[in-house]
């Protein structure tokens, strides 16, 4: 997730002379704390890691950072983003091919990503994403631990410690069949979940360390005036730490003293931020009442709560509250939504379904009411 990341600038919270660090992910967050905790007992027993979070809450960062705690580090970390490379070039991408396998195959051959991985730690970034005729090779990759480059009749054998990342649900896509089930037990051994920003209780933490990474040590940076503190740790952060890193290095960039204040913020997010503080209701609990179709419309003492749902945790309460909350200030525009929570159509319509939110032709379902509708 960090290229050329602030995190890993020489300052004393974040250096390390290998690489990303699990203790710079985690913050002073608990749930973080014991996610991670897990996770170096996964890699300690050099078991497959399914990462699951949505975009931008450090995926990969937390792939190489386990990679370089592991027993693996000194060898190759190979990274492959299943879902930007182009169907007919993901096989010889991923399992290389010999010399005049195909038409236009280079007179050398070439090494697939996974040969490239032997020793090390193979990273499927997106791997929900990858199609489903190259699902089954990989499959064989993992279950006789060898590769058959194309062309080739001789399998290579390979030893690798392997992660996978994905923002979908997996399970749904199973169920879908546009997954194998049986991968996803391959993939799936130890399932690593980052949580969301928004849910994270380090934001603040998280907030500063990023300003003092990217002061490049100016022991006369002021950070932030209050007012600028309050709107970055009441906003969502549909984008998540890269979103937080991105408005961090422009205000940083722009900023016309030693004091970062909401004129040098991007504009963008303040216009989102004060959208979504205007939008919210002086209760705990959001109301949706600009969300009916006009038919529908309450009154101006009429509007309509969101009940809590005893079927989903806390975290998941949360969250759908704050998916209500966009989708409102949006008037149930899905695309407009989809854009603000930083997260494609088809994620929204997923979660929309998981958090028991219908859609607004289905404004006036139970599920949406209180007790008191």
């Amino acid at each position: 997730m960090y290229a050329h990341d602030p995190l890993d600038r020489s300052n004393a919270n974040f250096q390390s002379s290998s690489g990303p660090s699990l203790d710079r992910l985690c913050g002073n967050d608990p749930s973080m704390l014991a996610t991670l905790a897990r996770a170096r007992l996964l890699i300690d027993r050099q078991l497959p890691i399914l990462i699951l979070g949505e975009t931008g809450t450090g995926k990969e960062y937390l792939s190489r950072a386990l990679h370089n705690y592991s027993a693996r580090r000194h060898a190759n970390m190979v990274s492959v983003n299943c879902g930007s490379i182009p169907e007919n070039l993901i096989e010889s991408e991923l399992f290389g091919y010999q010399r005049g396998a195909f038409s236009g195959a280079l007179n050398t051959g070439m090494k697939g990503k996974v040969v490239q991985a032997d020793g090390g730690t193979l990273f499927l970034d997106e791997i929900g994403d990858m199609p489903f005729a190259q699902q089954t090779r990989l499959l064989r990759v993992l279950s006789e631990r060898e590769v058959t480059p194309i062309g080739s009749a001789t399998p290579v054998p390979v030893d690798l410690q392997l992660i996978c990342a994905t923002h979908q649900n997996l399970e749904s896509r199973v169920q879908a069949g546009a997954f194998r089930e049986d991968l996803y037990y391959r993939v799936a051994v130890g399932i690593v979940h980052l949580p969301p920003l928004r849910l994270r209780q380090d934001r603040a933490w998280l907030l500063d360390a990023m300003i003092v990474a990217e002061s490049h040590g100016n022991a006369n940076f002021d950070s932030l005036d209050s007012e600028t503190r309050e709107l970055l740790l009441s906003y969502a952060w549909p984008g998540n730490l890269r979103q937080m890193r991105a408005a961090v290095q422009y205000a940083c960039a722009v900023k016309g003293d030693d004091t970062i204040r909401i004129p040098d913020l991007p504009a963008n997010l303040v216009q989102s931020a004060t959208s979504m503080a205007a939008s919210a209701p002086s209760s705990a609990v959001p109301t949706i009442a600009s969300a009916r179709p006009p038919s529908q419309a309450a009154g101006a003492s009429g509007n309509i709560q969101v009940a809590p749902l005893a079927s989903l945790s806390a975290i998941a309460n949360g969250e759908r509250e704050i998916i209500i909350r966009v989708l409102s200030s949006r008037r149930w525009n899905i695309s407009a939504a989809s854009r603000e929570l930083g997260i494609c159509r088809t994620s929204l319509y997923r979660k929309l379904r998981e958090l028991h939110i219908p859609h607004v032709r289905d404004m006036g379902s139970d599920v949406l009411l209180g007790p008191d509708r």
